[in-house]
């Protein structure tokens, strides 16, 4: 499908009146989705064809001390991305901690356990079985 032979001045056109808080078919955002609705253009016409007003929209913002809202909403994620990653890193490190105990703990009660077998294999042994408690539901 080939281009409108308008479609140019079309997006020029659309571009003026972003610029100047003026838009009439789009919600006037800094953004290249905005700039091909208003100038009733598909968005791949920005970022395939006509490259160079794609180009010449953001300078233009940028030129005005603006900053284009995808770049403000990619900056918003990069902070939350960076909060994430910080509490996964705190995490982590907890849970690395957490298995360090419990390593040390399986250890010291699978040292126990050998002795507490080993004592109860003597004759003479102080440790003895304790009975077990009645199973509810069953008689006695």
């Amino acid at each position: 499908m080939s281009p409108a032979p308008d479609e140019r001045d079309r997006i020029r056109a659309a571009m003026n009146r972003i610029l100047q808080g003026a838009a009439q078919h789009s919600n006037g955002a800094l953004t290249i989705v905005a700039l091909a609705q208003e100038a009733g253009v598909p968005r791949n016409a920005l970022t395939q064809r006509h490259l160079d007003l794609k180009n010449d929209f953001y300078t233009q913002v940028r030129a005005r001390g603006q900053t284009p809202d995808s770049e403000i909403r990619l900056r918003q994620q990069i902070v939350k991305l960076k909060e994430l990653r910080a509490k996964d890193t705190a995490e982590l490190s907890q849970l690395r901690t957490d298995v360090d105990h419990l390593v040390r703990a399986v250890n010291q009660l699978t040292v126990e356990n050998r002795q507490l077998r080993g004592a109860l294999s003597q004759p003479a042994s102080p440790v003895r079985v304790l009975p077990t408690q009645p199973q509810p539901n069953r008689p006695l």
